[in-house]
């Protein structure tokens, strides 16, 4: 009775989880840039009651006795599907179709990676203009530098970006030129799955998401597209995400009734001695 009462209760945990799981979903279904995460599951251990031996007839039972002890939370893990692009009326929105991140400098001068096109350009020091996240970290360009202009020589409002991320500036024509050295990072990763969740939509490098590959420097990857105007929506789905929080819901109420049995079995037991 009490390996029921521990298998029930990992269930229960288990599945707390799950929705803990789901329910970060539904309260960032309005983030930019966010990935919907979904929670997986292992049994534990299976506990050998009966080996494969015999009958008294001397015939082989080839199966042997086991029972499960529970479940146990394997992984929890975002979902990079496209969202949707959200229009917006800020000349620093960029949305990302395809694979790739956007690259931001760290407060502790480490990268992190984003999908969260937000920016917005911040005046600096020695009278520069640089593009920043809403946090204030830089946005880094293909070489790894952060993108940063001269106040003086470019108005923020007249800046525009192509598909490749390329800044471009109108000449005396009002034609837009590109400005050297100044196009945004894209980056992807063999395994996004495996990046590490840092919080404000930023994730960072781990040994199972691989080495960030840079888009401009690496011919073999399918280029990302950048559009300017228009922010990525979270790819939470809210209609999925509530079934899901009832089958969580329902397996809980299961695994909690499993231990109610297990508790009125043992009191049967304990009354059977009187």
């Amino acid at each position: 009775m009490v390996r029921t009462l521990w298998t029930a209760a990992s269930g229960m945990i288990g599945q707390q989880n799950n929705v803990d799981t789901i329910a970060n979903n539904l309260a960032n279904v309005n983030t930019v840039g966010y990935k919907s995460e979904r929670n997986e599951f292992k049994s534990l251990l299976y506990q050998t009651l009966q080996t494969r031996t015999t009958t008294a007839n001397g015939e082989n039972k080839p199966i042997s006795a086991q029972v499960g002890l529970g479940v146990r939370n394997a992984s929890i893990t975002s979902q990079f599907t496209q969202g949707a692009f959200l229009e917006s009326a800020s000349p620093t929105a960029f949305a990302i179709g395809g694979e790739g991140f956007f690259c931001v400098k760290g407060e502790d001068g480490e990268n992190y990676y984003t999908r969260n096109g937000d920016f917005t350009f911040a005046l600096g020091g020695n009278n520069t203009l640089k593009l920043a996240t809403s946090d204030g970290l830089p946005v880094l360009n293909t070489a790894g530098q952060p993108i940063q202009l001269n106040a003086a020589q470019y108005n923020a409002n007249r800046i525009t970006v192509d598909e490749t991320g390329q800044l471009m500036y109108p000449d005396a024509d009002n034609n837009a030129q590109p400005i050297a050295g100044m196009q945004i990072a894209l980056f992807q990763f063999q395994n996004p799955a495996g990046l590490n969740k840092e919080g404000d939509s930023l994730y960072s490098v781990t040994a199972a998401s691989g080495q960030p590959l840079n888009e401009a420097t690496n011919a073999n990857l399918e280029k990302s597209t950048i559009r300017q105007g228009y922010l990525e929506g979270s790819n939470v789905q809210v209609a999925d995400e509530m079934v899901n929080l009832i089958i969580a819901q329902r397996a809980y109420e299961m695994n909690s009734k499993a231990v109610q049995a297990a508790d009125t079995m043992m009191q049967e037991a304990n009354e059977l001695r009187r």
